[in-house]
Parts: C-alpha cells; sequence; structure tokens
C-alpha cells in the first residue's frame, strides 16, 4: 500500500507543480515546436521513469534493435494494465503519439499534458469521430509521429494473458495509409504490477518485447486482408516464449 500511495503522490505531485512547466513549454511550441515535442516527451519519460522505480518493477527488453530508428511507426500491443502505457513510453527514442479511450481527456493537466504529445482520444461508441482519429493519426505518422494503441480495444481483464481480446482491424489503417512498418509488441505480467492486487503495487518482473517490424505492402493479399489476425498470432508468440522465462 506504501508504493501505492508513493506513486499517487508523486504522479498527482507532477501534475500541480508541473503548471507553470505546461505553461513555459505552451511558449516554446510557439516558435520551436519540435523543441516543446521533445522537451515534453523528455519530461513525461522521467516521470514515468520514476513511477516505474518506486513501483520496484523489473524489466526486461527484447528485441529493441527491431524498433526503426529512420521513421515513424505504428506500435501494437496487448493491454493488461494501466502501467503498459508507463513501460512502453518510456522506450520510445522519437516522439511518439498514444491512442487513448476519451474519457481521458475530462482529466485536468494530465490531458494538456498528452495533448503535447500527440495523444489521441478515441471514442468507441462514435464510429464518425474513430475514423476521424485514425485519419489524424495517419497524417501524424506522415509527420514523423509514431503511434501506439493496444487494439483490443479495451484491458484484458481476464485471469490469464492468453487468448488475449480481438484486434480491431481498423487499428491497422493507420499502417496501411501511412506507409509505415508495424512494431508487434508483447507485454507479460504487467497485470501482477497492480490489478490483480488492486490497490496494491507490488514489485513485478515484467517482460517486454518488440517483434520484427511488419510491411504492410510486402504481405501477401490474405495476411493484409485479415492484418490484424496476422499481427496478433506473433504477439500471441512472443507472450507464449516470454511466460516461460518468469
Amino acid at each position: 500500500m506504501i508504493r501505492f500511495i508513493a506513486v499517487v503522490i508523486l504522479v498527482v505531485g507532477f501534475l500541480i507543480l508541473s503548471i507553470p512547466i505546461l505553461l513555459v513549454e505552451w511558449v516554446i511550441g510557439k516558435f520551436r515546436p519540435m523543441a516543446k515535442d521533445i522537451s515534453s516527451l523528455r519530461i513525461v519519460q522521467w516521470v514515468f521513469r520514476s513511477v516505474l522505480k518506486v513501483s520496484g518493477l523489473k524489466l526486461d527488453v527484447i528485441g529493441e534493435e527491431n524498433v526503426p530508428t529512420d521513421c515513424a511507426v505504428l506500435y501494437i500491443g496487448n493491454h493488461r494494465s494501466f502501467f503498459d502505457i508507463l513501460i512502453t513510453y518510456v522506450r520510445c527514442r522519437r516522439r511518439t503519439g498514444y491512442i487513448a479511450k476519451v474519457e481521458m481527456q475530462k482529466i485536468p493537466l494530465l490531458s494538456n499534458w498528452m495533448r503535447y504529445l500527440h495523444c489521441l482520444f478515441l471514442d468507441r461508441k462514435d464510429l464518425k469521430a474513430g475514423m476521424k482519429v485514425i485519419l489524424t493519426a495517419i497524417d501524424k505518422v506522415k509527420q514523423g509521429i509514431s503511434i501506439c494503441i493496444f487494439p483490443e480495444g479495451t484491458r484484458n481483464k481476464a485471469e490469464s494473458e492468453l487468448p488475449m481480446l480481438p484486434f480491431h482491424e481498423g487499428s491497422f489503417r493507420i499502417a496501411q495509409k501511412a506507409g509505415c512498418p508495424i512494431v508487434p509488441m508483447a507485454l507479460v505480467n504487467t497485470n501482477h504490477i497492480f490489478e490483480a492486487q488492486f490497490p496494491k503495487i507490488r514489485p513485478t518482473h515484467v517482460i517486454l518485447e518488440y517483434g520484427k517490424p511488419i510491411i504492410p505492402s510486402e504481405l501477401s493479399p490474405e495476411d493484409r486482408k485479415h492484418i490484424g489476425a496476422y499481427t496478433q498470432k506473433i504477439v500471441e508468440d512472443m507472450i507464449k516464449k516470454n511466460q516461460k522465462m518468469l
């Protein structure tokens, strides 16, 4: 329980104390947008690393060399914990926006930082708004900003990591239309950090693996047609392999 309290104090404290930083970042963005993007990225990564350290996380990362460094990508991963965002975001080497549920937009200060980081807010109940988010994400990728999405659509709250919830095929239009690589990510054991014993946070061994990039144009017509299922199979295989390492 002490770790949970410490994390809450750290996050809430940062959000409150960062109000003047938000203003400074806004001013910087008016004159040097790229500098503002990078500084916002590094500030939030520092906070996330601090949260992970307080949480006692032991993280093993596999295949990080598979992530292209010369272009924007679409990150695709399984989703079991709130910590999935923190764990994957601290590894981002370049500007990256996450697609989050629209309810996050209502949280003061947090939503401001999310917008600074090019995050997009998706209303799963509004198909028209959802398509607009996908189109915006395509534009972001074309501008050199990577996008991360958890295409199960929500956290998988089952006792076991497998089977996963079906991947929504619409998420993959971002890569298909923007012509960017898809980087599959497999997260193992993240729900044991927090969700499995809510509200306690416990030191946990987590494995994050990045698969080899998928180039949609190089897939067979059948695999392109079912690219969500194709990518999900790759993520499932990585999860199965890495579960044995815990």
